[in-house]
């Protein structure tokens, strides 16, 4: 069965819950990365999001071996790409870790990925533009409604608003 897309309202908690993840990440990671940056819905205040955190860790393509290394160390694992090149994913195989923490998609991405640049154009656009965000939220709600159960035709409909 699949898991039920559900959109909420705005919590200012999950900046902390972002800066949590960012810590322990940074724990093993400081050094070889460029930044940690929090995407997604949830990283633009008062827009309503599923309340997962999308975190992008920023490298230099080289560094993806010694990042990957380094992760394993926080028991995350490689999912690979997902079909977006120049962004990994990756998912926390320890059960009790999982659950320790707010519920989070990390993915690691070369400086120059163009789905990086999307993510951070996007999001600092919807900060920005009020209006667009009122409209993003509006979309997302409907997506959510139309699509509780198929989380890439919720994706395809969301995706269709543009800046």
């Amino acid at each position: 069965m699949f898991k039920k897309v559900v959109i909420v309202e705005y919590n200012k908690e999950w900046m902390n819950w972002f800066n949590i993840i960012k810590d322990r990440l940074l724990k093993v990671l400081a050094g070889y990365i460029f930044s940690i940056e929090h995407v997604g819905s949830t990283s633009v205040p008062g827009l309503a999001a599923k309340p997962v955190i999308d975190i992008d860790v920023v490298i230099e393509n080289k560094d993806f071996s010694i990042v990957k290394n380094r992760l394993s160390f926080l028991h995350y694992r490689h999912e690979g790409n997902l079909g977006i090149p120049g962004r990994e994913a990756f998912k926390i195989t320890d059960e009790k870790i999982k659950q320790a923490l707010p519920i989070h998609q990390l993915y690691v991405c070369d400086r120059n990925c163009n789905e990086l640049k999307r993510h951070i154009a996007f999001r600092d656009f919807l900060k920005n533009h009020p209006g667009y965000k009122i409209k993003y939220a509006e979309i997302k709600k409907e997506a959510a409604k139309r699509y509780p159960y198929d989380i890439d035709a919720y994706i395809e409909y969301k995706g269709e608003m543009t800046i």
